[in-house]
């Protein structure tokens, strides 16, 4: 990114922090499909190369779900220097969400509390996008999720697999918000090994195979995460996403703190870090994490790497930091990489993970 589209840029972050944080939100994404944006398109190395769960990755730093929730942006959203790109998440009807306001910035932390519940089109509307949207270098993904609403929320995620999965690259069944009432709740054994045969089942159903991602909550205690861990691998499933946002408060400073909903950008750095490392340890190399919570620049995406990652993704950072981010990530992870002697980012996975236990 040259000086000027850097100036640019920051204008247009301060300018966007003068919204209200989802008008700001959607007024991104207008940006974006405008062409408002840099396209470098994805930055690539051999260095930085890998594979996850099948997938050819680029670099290993991935958007995460949330920010374009209905896929309106993908053709921007490829070519702005990811690795890989997750969007939604989707439910199979359309819902609106939780009442408005949803979306806090906490500036002072540079984090982000939003109590969204969902909202989104539908799985319908987004699988015409996704349809339309022609596959490349950048794997795109979709976050699964439930209606509020359901009568079977486990099986919903199954239905949103069946309508979208043909055209897109891997899947993430999200049973970790905090925002839609007791989803949580299928993070236990029992019901999330009937939920993962489900959404199994559908996915043997469709014309190709695509990899199946669990997006977990960092609240879990060790007993739980251990359990999860079994739960998973006895399903088959392809990865693991550590973690979604937090309902814990500790340490902030910003008048928004007490809002009730997901906590995500760099308090969660640790506590998302640490529950990766438990989680490389527990399935021992047995099935590829990716890592979330926090990222916010080079070294941190290398923490989690070391930690145990073998790719990260990110999302409240771009929030404060635009995104050229995306870029001066990837091209600071390859300086870290050669700095410690590594040809490649899979020789640095889990190198660190024992100062996080």
């Amino acid at each position: 990114m040259t000086p000027t589209d850097r100036l640019a840029e920051r204008l247009g972050l301060a300018l966007l922090h003068r919204f209200d944080p989802e008008r700001a939100h959607g007024l991104s994404l207008l940006a974006l499909r405008a062409g408002l944006a840099p396209r470098p398109g994805p930055v690539q190395s051999a260095r930085l190369a890998t594979k996850l769960a099948g997938l050819n990755l680029p670099n290993p730093v991935g958007l995460a779900a949330g920010y374009d929730k209905n896929a309106t942006a993908l053709g921007a959203l490829v070519k702005s220097g990811f690795g890989f790109v997750e969007v939604g998440a989707a439910t199979p009807l359309p819902q609106p969400g939780n009442p408005k306001p949803r979306l806090f910035r906490l500036s002072q932390d540079r984090a982000v509390i939003n109590r969204f519940g969902f909202n989104n089109e539908g799985a319908e509307a987004i699988a015409a996008r996704l349809a339309a949207h022609p596959r490349g270098a950048v794997p795109v993904g979709l976050n699964l999720g439930a209606n509020k609403t359901s009568t079977d929320r486990a099986a919903d995620f199954a239905r949103v697999l069946a309508v979208c999965g043909a055209h897109v690259d891997f899947a993430t069944v999200n049973v970790s918000s905090p925002n839609t009432e007791k989803l949580r709740d299928l993070q236990g054994a029992a019901a999330l090994s009937a939920l993962l045969a489900g959404v199994m089942d559908t996915r043997a159903g469709l014309s190709r195979r695509i990899p199946i991602f669990l997006k977990i909550a960092p609240d879990l205690n060790s007993d739980e995460l251990a359990e999860l861990a079994e739960v998973a691998l006895a399903a088959g499933v392809d990865a693991i996403i550590a973690t979604n946002t937090t309902l814990s408060r500790e340490g902030l400073t910003s008048a928004h703190k007490g809002e009730a909903g997901g906590l995500s950008g760099a308090p969660l750095f640790e506590k998302s870090t640490r529950v990766l490392a438990q989680l490389s340890q527990l399935t021992e190399g047995r099935l590829p994490l990716i890592g979330v919570g926090g990222v916010g620049s080079a070294d941190q995406a290398y923490a989690k790497i070391r930690a145990g990652a073998s790719a990260v993704q990110l999302y409240s950072a771009l929030v404060y930091g635009g995104l050229s981010l995306v870029g001066e990530i990837a091209h600071g992870l390859e300086a870290l990489l050669a700095r410690d002697g590594y040809d490649n980012i899979t020789q640095a996975i889990g190198t660190n993970r024992g100062v996080w236990l």
